[in-house]
């Protein structure tokens, strides 16, 4: 390679990291900054499934009297059509019958047993007297200036159009975010309705970070609205550690180290992307 054509490489690759530093720092120079509609620090998973049996009535309702700024949801569809708010498609971990919600109608779901594991921490349970499965308009109703974090459960196009006429029914564009992590259900959600913020899939998260490592990111237009993603360090808290190898504690490691990174998180936030970690 000549002198020239490497002085000129070196150049070129010196603007790049220049730039995209810059841009990193100042994404503003280059994207417009989104405009929050609200605000949330502390959501409620699953209405605050640690304190109350998980997305009841009971459960909003405490989170939202203790004064949580979001209430996060689970959504699935009954035979009658009917949205209602469940974790769980099958309904045995949380009933302890064996039936799909799919397959039943609204009036034929069982009640949530007394207890029930919390999924999200080790030797932990919830109980509550309100063991009913509600209809996610029935939320809507209880909470109308309260905002809610969507999760579709399933890929179903009924239920995904249901969901976005129920948003538009009670006037929750604003304060309502949904998705999934599958990039499908994500996709079918903002063509149902764009108005409706949207979560990143965890296709567009790798990507996202994909981008942070080679410095393109602050190159790139993104349309989500809530980046929401689990530290893995979690895992070492649902399991005992001597029970795993090491390997597995490295890639737990390794996977802290490459998702909770400050500057990607600072970047995001200045382009109004609101970042989350559970």
């Amino acid at each position: 390679m000549s002198s020239t054509a490497a002085f000129y490489l070196l150049s070129t690759l010196g603007g790049y990291l220049v730039t995209s530093f810059l841009l990193l720092k100042y994404p503003t120079l280059l994207h417009q900054r989104k405009k929050q509609r609200f605000l949330s620090k502390h959501i409620s998973h699953r209405g605050g499934a640690g304190e109350n049996l998980e997305n009841t009535m009971a459960a909003f309702q405490h989170a939202v009297t203790i004064g949580t700024d979001m209430l996060e949801l689970d959504c699935h569809i009954t035979k009658d059509e009917q949205v209602v708010v469940s974790h769980d498609e099958n309904l045995k971990r949380s009933t302890g019958i064996n039936a799909n919600i799919s397959d039943l109608k609204y009036c034929e779901l069982p009640p949530y047993l007394g207890k029930l594991d919390v999924s999200f921490q080790k030797a932990c349970q919830c109980e509550g007297k309100d063991n009913r499965i509600p209809l996610l308009k029935e939320v809507f109703e209880a909470f109308p200036n309260t905002p809610i974090n969507i999760d579709i459960k399933v890929n179903n196009n009924v239920l995904i159009k249901k969901v976005s006429e129920l948003v538009k029914q009670y006037k929750r564009e604003h304060i309502t975010v949904w998705g999934n992590a599958s990039y499908e259900i994500v996709e079918k959600c903002y063509k149902e309705n764009s108005d409706i913020p949207i979560l990143f899939s965890l296709q567009r998260v790798l990507l996202i970070l994909g981008l942070f490592f080679t410095g393109l990111l602050p190159f790139v237009p993104i349309r989500e609205q809530f980046f929401e993603i689990p530290m893995p360090s979690i895992i070492l808290k649902l399991k005992e550690p001597h029970t795993m190898s090491r390997s597995q504690k490295f890639l737990i490691w390794l996977s802290d180290i490459l998702l909770m990174r400050k500057a990607l998180f600072d970047h995001l936030t200045a382009r109004g992307i609101q970042v989350k970690n559970y």
